[in-house]
């Protein structure tokens, strides 16, 4: 389990072609892989992935084709999200995540509210209308591994438009401040609303 607060931005060095899925390597700061040991969770643009090797500031870890059908993000050199899996005893900044991506998405506009350095800056996403049912306002959604808020729901014909706002904060320590119109990103959905859908399907 995660808590879509990114600890560290670390960076895919290589993606090499394994079986008929990847091998990444992927480097991160000094120090983050201390308290990590072979075959720990850590998230990786929201997916859930396993540390199969450790050297020095770089990780390794296997990647299915499975798995690369449904996400984003994964497949190529550049810089990614990194959350290690919590603890029992950790801060629940966020909300429970589970690393296991939904569905992906696409960005339909980004863009400052206000032009300067402390404004925050509106995300538009089109997220599959599959998901419709588990977004809300006020609700939770995970966008590239961040536990974000959802301002604005509006369903269309064959996508849900979620608004989120994004603080120069995150911005600056995540890859979102990366996306441009037109990018897909990786969702999950709130967990809880998962099950309420799911038992209210049964009702």
């Amino acid at each position: 389990m995660f808590t879509g607060i990114i600890t560290a931005v670390g960076k895919i060095k290589s993606a090499t072609p394994v079986g008929d899925g990847l091998q990444l390597q992927i480097e991160v700061p000094a120090h983050y892989l201390d308290d990590v040991a072979l075959g720990d969770s850590i998230a990786i643009q929201g997916a859930c992935m396993t540390a199969t090797k450790i050297e020095g500031n770089t990780f390794s870890l296997d990647i299915s084709r499975e798995s690369l059908n449904k996400t984003v993000g994964l497949d190529a050199v550049g810089p990614v999200n990194l959350e290690k899996a919590m603890r029992l005893n950790d801060r629940l900044g966020g909300h429970l995540v589970s690393g296991h991506v939904d569905g992906m998405g696409k960005v339909a506009h980004f863009t400052a509210v206000a032009q300067d350095a402390y404004g925050s800056w509106l995300l538009r996403i089109e997220a599959p209308k599959e998901l419709a049912a588990f977004l809300a306002y006020k609700g939770s959604i995970v966008v590239n591994g961040v536990s974000l808020t959802v301002n604005k729901t509006e369903d269309l014909a064959n996508v849900c438009v979620v608004d989120i706002n994004i603080i120069p904060h995150t911005l600056q320590n995540t890859t979102l401040g990366n996306l441009k119109q037109g990018d897909r990103v990786n969702l999950e959905v709130d967990l809880i609303a998962r099950y309420v859908a799911r038992i209210m399907s049964q009702a």
